[in-house]
């Protein structure tokens, strides 16, 4: 077992590879590398990204952009379809309105509140495949949020996978290439958000993401109220939920990502409606007062048998 540990995009980065091979070194400097070179150019706190160089450009026609950026787009798009619009790259002017307008290390209590108003229509993106183009309208400004760690994260555990069974760790977020290499799955520890020290539950994961969204850890104050990162698209503030966290388990990290935002997003009621027209996914949900949900699905991963199942 060999594991490498760095930051990037905001967050702690940990990759690890059940491999003894001398390879398995030069694949952990080779996957630090590619989370830092897409830092570079998906980040909109980095004034000379190829994301900010788009977001200068909104109203002022197409850009052509490069290959990196023009994929990141696409899946932003990909989860904005699939969670009807409630995960969504528009909402970067509402989350500087929330001031969250720089890295949030560097994030400062106090400042003075922006106006809300609803973030504008993903839809009117316009994109160009064979010109590879992207259009922003004025006033538009894309956030990626969590959606570009997670993609990168799928995406190097996919890479490491033809060679290694891989396992990468972005901010918490969980990309597994395939079990380890005994066979046996990889354990995943989901922290309770009332106690972070403490364990809520193991998971044990194959193959595929697990991804944990909250309103408990992103949070700062300004003009002497908490705002956190999760903006409601519909009114461009951050959002009002009775759920305090959710973690998905899917086939994939970008979905698990996209499916713990929409249910979070919705709150605890409409959100498990939305599960459950999805049993592929498994989750469990965390209240603002403490009530912790577990749909049905969620009983394949669990390490305790059988799983004690809520809700649903």
């Amino acid at each position: 077992m060999q594991q490498l540990s760095f930051r990037a995009m905001g967050s702690a980065i940990t990759v690890i590879i059940d491999s003894d091979d001398s390879a398995a070194r030069s694949a952990l400097t080779a996957a630090r590398k590619t989370f830092l070179r897409y830092e570079r150019i998906l980040s909109r706190f980095r004034p000379h990204s190829e994301l900010s160089a788009l977001n200068r450009h909104a109203g002022h026609g197409p850009v052509r952009v490069g290959q990196t950026l023009w994929r990141a787009v696409q899946q932003a798009l990909w989860a904005a379809r699939l969670s009807d619009g409630w995960v969504t790259p528009a909402v970067g002017a509402a989350l500087i309105a929330a001031g969250y307008d720089r890295d949030f290390s560097a994030l400062a209590n106090g400042s003075a509140a922006g106006e809300s108003k609803p973030a504008p229509d993903w839809r009117l993106i316009e994109c160009d495949p064979r010109r590879r183009t992207i259009s922003l309208p004025a006033g538009m400004q894309l956030d990626f949020g969590g959606s570009a760690k997670g993609w990168t994260a799928a995406l190097v555990a996919r890479r490491l996978g033809r060679r290694f069974p891989a396992l990468v760790d972005a901010g918490g977020d969980i990309a597994v290439s395939g079990p380890r290499r005994d066979g046996s799955p990889w354990p995943v520890e989901v922290a309770d958000p009332h106690a972070p020290d403490q364990g809520l539950e193991l998971l044990l994961i194959r193959r595929g993401g697990v991804a944990t969204s909250g309103i408990d850890y992103r949070r700062w104050q300004q003009a002497g109220r908490w705002q956190h990162h999760l903006i409601n698209p519909h009114t461009g503030a951050p959002a009002v939920t009775d759920l305090l966290s959710v973690t998905v388990v899917a086939p994939t990290l970008p979905l698990a990502e996209m499916a713990a935002k929409t249910v979070l997003l919705r709150g605890a009621e409409n959100g498990l409606r939305w599960l459950q027209a999805r049993p592929h996914l498994a989750a469990l949900l965390v209240s603002t007062d403490g009530h912790v949900i577990r749909t049905p699905a969620l009983e394949h991963y669990c390490w305790r048998d059988p799983c004690p199942v809520s809700g649903g």
